[in-house]
């Protein structure tokens, strides 16, 4: 009877000792694939993902891009729980065809990694031009700002025809959504 006590004992402190916790039970992204949609080539095309820190002590991430045509910024101070950090990748638009690009996401005293892609299609400029005239997209020069503070997102787009776009969040919900257009 102590053998098999002793057995289990054993047993169960090996597994307490070698159990990791997994990324998703630190981090959650307000999304996994970023669709950049239809990118005019040689405009670089930029992604913002949203890291929330849902474990219990602070997270210190590292970010690495799968490859050259990819830059990153990220936060790089601790996310202390339940307050929200960001990884803004920027795409250099300069092949054509389709984009699929990983970004590897790793968290301190975390073994298991964390992958999130860029999607979407580089078009050479004319045929650029041609799908958003038939889209009705009149802007493709865009600057978009975004602010985080706590659990608040706001997410500002300014086009070149003077028009803004405007959108907060707060736990990961948008709360307000607003467009305004200068005359």
């Amino acid at each position: 009877m102590k053998k098999l006590l002793l057995s289990f004992l054993a047993f169960t402190f090996a597994t307490a000792i070698f159990a990791q916790k997994k990324a998703a039970e630190v981090a959650k992204f307000n999304v996994d694939t970023y669709d950049l949609g239809k990118v005019k080539q040689n405009v670089p095309a930029t992604a913002t993902y949203i890291v929330t820190n849902i474990g219990t002590e602070p997270l210190i991430m590292t970010v690495t891009p799968s490859c050259g045509c990819t830059a990153s910024d990220y936060t790089k101070s601790p996310i202390e729980p339940g307050k929200t950090g960001y990884i803004k990748a920027i795409y250099n638009a300069v092949a054509l065809g389709g984009i699929n690009k990983t970004i590897t996401v790793k968290f301190e005293g975390i073994d298991d990694i964390k992958t999130v892609n860029l999607a979407g299609e580089v078009l050479e400029p004319a045929a650029y031009n041609a799908w958003a005239a038939k889209s009705k997209i009149i802007n493709t020069d865009e600057k978009t700002t975004v602010k985080i503070k706590d659990d608040k997102v706001k997410t500002e787009t300014k086009t070149n025809t003077g028009a803004t776009n405007k959108v907060k969040t707060k736990k990961g919900k948008k709360v307000v959504e607003k467009s305004v257009v200068k005359k």
